[in-house]
């Protein structure tokens, strides 16, 4: 607990390019963008695919492999190919781990959708798009958020490797801190990571129960 006192007592902490502010700043815009480039790739698709049925079995297998790259290694590839000094070297494997629970849960909530509402919908005649977004969507939504949900923590509790390659964010803390054996600064990072995924996790929670509708989230609760 003293090393949690130090760093955060320090006033050096609070100011500058360096400060927590500031990297707390770049942290939240890597993880940020990496999320918005991952539901802009995932959310269509996945839409799509669970509405018409078609590729599933790709979708599955693209998600799975998705899932087994491992961040880090991913992080040093891009590195070597591209050069560190972007944006580039981090949002990639960020996008990628952050695109599988979009992907697959925006497209079980779509697939797992009644048939009897579907069939209702068309029965009201209704077309394929209007079938979609006013039907579908609103009762896949659960689901959905979750998926959104689950990439953005596992995004901002990734995004530390940011610091690998040189860029900012709350990994500095932790990998500078580690490097030069300053303990405090080290721990006072990880518990900076932590603290933004679990708020992360609250606001995702809050604006699920505010975006959902009362009677999806109660045909929910009643299955």
């Amino acid at each position: 607990m003293n090393w949690l006192a130090d760093f955060f007592a320090d006033p050096a902490n609070w100011a500058g390019p360096d400060g927590i502010p500031a990297r707390l700043a770049e942290h939240l815009a890597f993880s940020g963008l990496a999320l918005l480039v991952a539901a802009v790739i995932a959310l269509p698709l996945g839409l799509w695919t669970g509405h018409t049925g078609r590729g599933a079995s790709a979708l599955t297998l693209a998600a799975g492999a998705a899932r087994a790259l491992p961040t880090l290694g991913l992080l040093v590839l891009v590195v070597l190919l591209t050069g560190a000094g972007s944006f580039a070297p981090v949002l990639i494997p960020l996008v990628a781990l952050a695109v599988p629970p979009i992907l697959v849960n925006t497209y079980e909530g779509v697939r797992g959708v009644d048939p009897e509402l579907r069939d209702a919908a068309y029965g009201m005649g209704l077309r394929g798009r209007q079938v979609l977004l006013g039907v579908l969507v609103p009762v896949a939504l659960p689901l959905v958020l979750l998926g959104l949900r689950t990439a953005a923590i596992q995004v901002v509790a990734t995004a530390t490797v940011a610091a690998y390659v040189g860029l900012g964010g709350l990994g500095r803390y932790v990998i500078d801190g580690l490097a030069t054996q300053d303990y405090p600064r080290a721990i006072g990072g990880a518990v900076l990571v932590a603290g933004l995924a679990l708020s992360v996790q609250g606001l995702s929670a809050l604006l699920s129960r505010v975006a959902v509708s009362p009677g999806v989230s109660r045909r929910r609760r009643a299955r």
